[in-house]
């Protein structure tokens, strides 16, 4: 198995000492209350009063700031202790925020991770293990009766709707500005199909950056419908169609264009899929394409990242996969997308790794 030199150091010998390595047992069988306590911590404000504190605060005053009891601070502040996010001066006992603290408050990826793991998925993985056992996502039945959690999108409620999409473009849009050069600066772009597009955001950032190209937008029938409505009105909208497909039925298959077309982009899509629906989906997606088109996959490949934290947060988002969205798919290793794109009847013409929050690109072309 290939992995980043960070992944690999810390994924293939012990880091811990014995006395620290049973302190992090007890950290993942606490690991609900860790997660919710802090969720506190940040939601009444704890964090960002400690952190705007010169000398630290006292239970008291944290109390008379929150308007809680002076019993439910003493219970927050004492697990964020244990937890890591605060310390304590024991000559003056007032309270401060350690640098973990810091990164839950201040860091956007942790903000978005937490909302996204509060909303959509906390109460769902609770049916992990049915989910892992049956092959789908039982955990989606505390919001509806989908068989995946795209059909289900539009009829989330508004905060979780809120967090899913969240989530979704924090990492995609991050990796925006340096993907159109990619896309539009190495290859003449005039034509191109946005498959699992989404709202259009992608497709809005490829009609503003370049005035000639018109996108098409493969999606559900519900997501397209959305996507018409996000894209009213705004610069370059005239130049984004929308096409209705259910990319998980085999048979059906790509618009054909006159003319041929220049690319076929799919960012953050593939890993909605298992591996066989991958092929197939890949399968047709060479259908459409001819010598000159090229595909561009950007994906979150969790072997690939610069820092191992982003490595542990795409593992751990495969088993949102597994008990939220759809029970069958993940964030893959590169190598197993390689091999599907190979089987497919493509060919890698070029990757770019750390793009944004870790993204890579591949570059496919029809295999010679």
């Amino acid at each position: 198995m290939n992995l980043f030199p960070d992944t690999k150091k810390r994924y293939t010998s012990e880091q811990l000492s014995t006395r620290e390595a049973q302190r992090q047992a007890e950290f993942i069988a606490w690991g609900p209350i860790v997660f919710q306590a802090t969720r506190m911590m940040l939601k009444f404000g704890i964090l960002d009063m400690l952190r705007d504190s010169d000398k630290g605060l006292t239970e008291k005053e944290v109390a008379a700031g929150t308007g809680l009891s002076l019993y439910a601070v003493r219970c927050l502040l004492e697990a964020s202790l244990s937890i890591g996010t605060v310390l304590i001066n024991t000559e003056t006992d007032r309270y401060s925020i350690s640098k973990t603290g810091w990164f839950i408050l201040n860091d956007p990826a942790t903000r978005v991770n937490i909302d996204f793991n509060h909303d959509v998925n906390y109460i769902g993985w609770f049916h992990l293990e049915e989910a892992l056992r049956e092959g789908r996502p039982a955990g989606l039945k505390h919001f509806g009766n989908w068989p995946t959690i795209y059909e289900g999108l539009s009829s989330l409620p508004k905060q979780v709707q809120d967090s899913w999409f969240g989530f979704d473009h924090f990492y995609s849009d991050s990796s925006f500005p340096e993907a159109l050069q990619i896309v539009f600066g190495q290859h003449h772009v005039r034509s191109l199909y946005d498959v699992g597009g989404n709202t259009g955001r992608w497709a809005l950032q490829c009609v503003g950056y370049d005035d000639e190209v018109e996108v098409t937008v493969l999606d559900l029938p519900q997501q397209i419908e959305m996507m018409h409505g996000y894209i009213a009105g705004k610069p370059g909208a005239e130049r984004i169609k929308g096409y209705g497909i259910n990319l998980l039925d085999a048979n059906a298959t790509f618009p054909r264009r006159e003319g041929g077309l220049d690319a076929i982009w799919m960012s953050q899509f593939l890993d909605c899929f298992c591996e066989e629906e991958i092929l197939s989906i890949l399968s047709r997606t060479r259908e459409a394409m001819d010598a000159d088109t090229r595909l561009f996959i950007m994906e979150t490949f969790w072997d690939r990242q610069r820092y191992e934290p982003a490595a542990l947060c795409l593992t751990m988002t495969s088993l949102y996969f597994t008990a939220m969205a759809n029970g069958n798919s993940k964030m893959y290793h590169s190598d197993d997308m390689r091999r599907l794109v190979e089987e497919a009847g493509l060919e890698t013409e070029a990757i770019h790794d750390g793009l944004g929050q870790g993204h890579s690109i591949m570059v496919l072309r029809i295999k010679n």
